[in-house]
């Protein structure tokens, strides 16, 4: 099979196109024909040996892919061949087939394509659980929502998500085409950062009372300005940092405000952390992407994605991301 593989530590123009042999299945996982996959700011990280995990070299890179079911270990329960799916990967994303634990395959919403459903394996449930689940930011009905970085891949879900949840979105994002972007997906306000001062904007929108939730993709500076926009025992969660600077948390106005940084790390429950926890959290990351079908099924989630490249293409998808050109996200596509 074909491949796009990482033999040294470096960039998108390093991989090289290359005829791999099939990987044999461990108890317990499944081999996808793969349709598409996705790349991520993340999937840079990981190339250039920079992530927190570091696969062993030579490795295809990749996370995320959608696909059929082409060879089951007689040891899985749940899927079956011939099912249409999304998968978590620990790599191999961006190749012909993909293997995977079968605890981190799910099936693919019937009204959604192959190269939109990429964004069910991570980006999607990163934003639900962060959204819903009751030790993070846990958005009710009636809570008034910022979410940063509206027009990338987590944001989009996030804006989707909190006006599923009944919460009013106020989305940030960059430009004409990306703040249009973020409306298009359901929120009531966007603010242009590049043209506004999102927090004055936000104190206005609220009337001086500020936001119940902040989801922040971005860090820096960006999350240190949220805390002055919360609300008094209002919640911030961080999901990365995109801006490029970890920030500082000002212990006094958690005090003064009484208000809680929760981070969401949903890596953790897909086994990207040392403790691998995709076995013990199985029950839980089901539910969750049951509960993402059942929303796109019903039409209330829009994946959406800017550009599709091919195979060899994979470092041209990559560039893009970097550019920070893209609204939504791009895939790559095997056909």
């Amino acid at each position: 099979m074909k491949a796009m593989i990482c033999r040294h530590w470096g960039g998108p123009e390093d991989l090289r196109l290359e005829e791999v042999e099939r990987v044999a299945l461990k108890p317990g996982q499944v081999r996808i024909k793969v349709h598409a996959a996705g790349v991520s700011f993340a999937t840079t990280l990981v190339i250039a040996g920079k992530y927190q995990r570091k696969p062993p070299l030579p490795f295809a890179p990749g996370t995320e892919a959608s696909g059929v079911v082409i060879e089951v270990d007689p040891a899985c329960k749940r899927l079956k061949v011939g099912d249409e799916v999304v998968a978590v990967l620990d790599w191999g994303g961006l190749a012909e087939e993909a293997v995977a634990h079968e605890v981190n395959v799910f099936a693919k919403p019937a009204n959604v394509g192959f190269v939109e459903a990429i964004q069910l394996a991570i980006s999607y449930p990163t934003s639900a659980g962060a959204l819903t689940w009751p030790f993070a930011l846990d958005v009710q009905k009636g809570h008034t929502l910022l979410v940063h970085a509206a027009a990338g891949g987590v944001g989009m879900a996030a804006v989707e998500i909190g006006k599923i949840l009944g919460a009013m979105v106020i989305a940030t994002a960059g430009g004409a085409r990306k703040t249009e972007f973020a409306k298009a997906h359901g929120a009531d306000h966007v603010i242009d950062y590049n043209t506004s001062d999102f927090r004055e904007e936000v104190m206005k929108l609220t009337s001086g009372r500020g936001v119940d939730r902040v989801y922040d993709p971005v860090g820096g500076d960006v999350f240190t300005q949220s805390l002055r926009c919360l609300a008094v025992e209002g919640r911030i969660c961080p999901i990365g940092f995109a801006g490029g600077t970890i920030p500082q948390i000002p212990a006094n106005i958690l005090l003064l405000k009484s208000i809680a940084v929760t981070g969401f790390n949903y890596g953790y429950y897909v086994g990207w952390s040392p403790h691998d926890a995709r076995f013990e959290q199985a029950g839980r990351t089901f539910a969750l992407a049951e509960r993402i079908r059942g929303w796109c099924e019903q039409g209330l989630c829009r994946p959406h994605v800017d550009r599709t490249f091919r195979l060899d293409q994979a470092a041209e998808a990559m560039r893009a991301l970097l550019e920070r050109s893209v609204a939504g996200r791009v895939a790559v596509a095997m056909d």
